[in-house]
């Protein structure tokens, strides 16, 4: 006797619409499913209520017909096919919620359907309904309204939490309105993007605009004047098509990008902790995905380099946080390919000779610049019986060498380069070790350094502990950091884990008898 499989539907519905932990992913579909419609323009409402968040989400598309309508409210069941939305689980996220209200007038006819209390009626194991009722409207008259109440947003739409400001670098960096389409086909429909919040959300503006482009900073090729010369160099990569063949047939990557300096960069919308947004993303219908870092040669800093593959035939979450289909041929030959890309990217002149030498003959005029106060100066602000504080990396080799005398672990410093990134190289007992030094270890992470460099970070204090307890809540480069204070190292965890052993020169000083140190001892 054949049997087939069951599946339990309420929990598959609810299982697609908590994939959808960011709240603001309810903007994302809408936009999505209001460009599929082909919309020139989409208006979003957002109210704050004591139970939740009021959005109507309303756009001047082609409406939806009986039979869309149900695709709508179906799970999985989309007749789309070569849209954004062609797999139905998006607007599930619209469950989260305590009613579903969608006007949508097509081809001379309206649709009402009203959904209540899909969010409860889900979680009490039970699946919701809608009714639909239908009514003729006037020739030409289009477009859908659809109002979600009582959206379970969490703190996402927390007055403390949302604003104008972040919904714009949202838009632009995690929706259709941050497309790079544009790039590739001049043809490519607009479609304007307003959205507004009431007063006690963010009062700050009556209503966020924009379009559905994603544009790089304007192109600065040379240095500017004064200490940070390449700090707004930016140069664009222009739009290129790569066909490439693979196990299971014939795909195209489209890749479109920048490198910059860090002045140019925060010219970009990001969204999210900005320094780990840069690098090589993946993307599908033109919206980044996630990043493939991995790409670049270990030689190169990810952090100067922002750049987009949009590939169709990329398979992704239902949440579209995701690539799916990373085991699969088509996969491991688009890594290839980008590989090759962007090897000969970092091989470009402009890059090596112009961008990067500037950056470093500029950071050893500065690192100059900062070393030359006269010895009168710096001995004139010293009292003879203060305790001794470093104010540069110098000095806090110094330093260690003094904290050598009766300790335990003696620590010399073999080899040191002061235009390095990785300055140090450090004897421990009979081991050698590659170091990072600091005057205070934050000093660090403010550099955007990464830490799988080196073994070792000599530093003459932490600094501030809050500041770098904040890193370890947040992350940093994309991986998950553990402070472990108590034995003195960073533990990092990215592709591999990685352990940064502390010394802090301070500590063995204290160890020693005679202290404080003083200046001129």
């Amino acid at each position: 006797m054949k049997q087939h499989p069951e599946v339990n539907e309420v929990q598959e519905f609810l299982e697609i619409a908590s994939d959808f932990e960011d709240p603001l992913e309810i903007i994302r579909e809408s936009l999505s499913n209001s460009y599929d419609a082909g919309a020139t323009e989409v208006v979003i409402t957002i109210r704050n209520t004591g139970a939740g968040s009021d959005i109507i989400i309303e756009d001047d598309g082609h409406g939806m017909s009986q039979q869309d309508l149900k695709s709508f409210f179906d799970l999985g069941n989309s007749r789309k096919t070569d849209s954004i939305g062609h797999k139905g689980h998006g607007t599930k996220i619209f469950y989260k919620s305590d009613r579903i209200v969608v006007d949508t007038a097509h081809n001379g006819l309206n649709f009402h359907a009203e959904m209540d209390r899909p969010w409860e009626r889900l979680n009490d194991k039970t699946l919701p309904e809608y009714e639909v009722t239908e009514a003729e409207t006037r020739p030409g008259n289009t477009g859908t309204r659809i109002q979600i109440t009582g959206f379970r947003s969490g703190e996402g739409f927390d007055p403390k939490s949302l604003t104008y400001d972040k919904i714009h670098h949202y838009l632009k960096w995690k929706t259709i309105a941050g497309s790079t389409a544009h790039y590739f086909n001049a043809n490519q429909r607009e479609m304007d993007v307003v959205v507004n919040l009431d007063n006690g959300i963010d009062d700050t503006q009556e209503q966020l605009t924009t379009t559905n482009q994603l544009t790089f900073p304007s192109e600065q090729l040379r240095p500017s004047t004064g200490d940070f010369p390449a700090t707004r160099m930016c140069k664009h990569y222009p739009a290129r098509e790569i066909t490439f063949e693979h196990d299971e047939g014939t795909s195209t990557v489209e890749i479109v990008g920048m490198i910059g300096g860090k002045a140019a960069r925060n010219e970009l919308p990001t969204y999210g902790r900005h320094s780990v947004q840069f690098g090589v993303w993946l993307a599908k219908d033109h919206i980044k995905v996630e990043q493939l870092n991995e790409v670049l040669s270990h030689d190169n800093e990810f952090i100067h380099f922002f750049f987009i593959a949009n590939c169709q035939d990329l398979e992704l979450s239902a949440n579209r946080g995701k690539v799916r289909n990373k085991a699969s041929s088509l996969y491991k030959t688009l890594k290839q390919e980008l590989k090759h890309y962007m090897t000969k990217i970092a091989e470009d002149p402009w890059f090596k000779e112009n961008y990067l030498e500037t950056r470093k003959r500029a950071q050893l005029r500065r690192r100059a610049k900062s070393q030359t106060a006269s010895l009168e100066e710096r001995l004139q602000a010293i009292n003879p019986g203060d305790q001794f504080t470093p104010t540069n990396r110098t000095e806090v080799l110094l330093a260690l060498e003094r904290s050598n005398r009766d300790a335990d672990m003696e620590i010399t410093v073999k080899e040191y380069k002061a235009d390095h990134e990785v300055p140090a190289i450090l004897q421990v007992d009979d081991t050698l070790c590659t170091s990072h030094v600091y005057v205070e270890l934050t000093h660090h992470f403010e550099n955007d350094y990464p830490l799988s460099s080196a073994d070792v970070i000599l530093c003459w204090t932490y600094g501030d502990i809050d500041v770098l307890r904040e890193y370890e809540r947040h992350g940093y480069h994309g991986g998950d950091i553990k402070l472990d204070l108590q034995n003195n190292q960073i533990i990092y965890q990215q592709d591999n884990r990685h352990v940064v052993d502390i010394v802090t020169v301070t500590d063995r000083l204290a160890e020693l008898e005679h202290h404080p140190l003083s200046p001129l001892d």
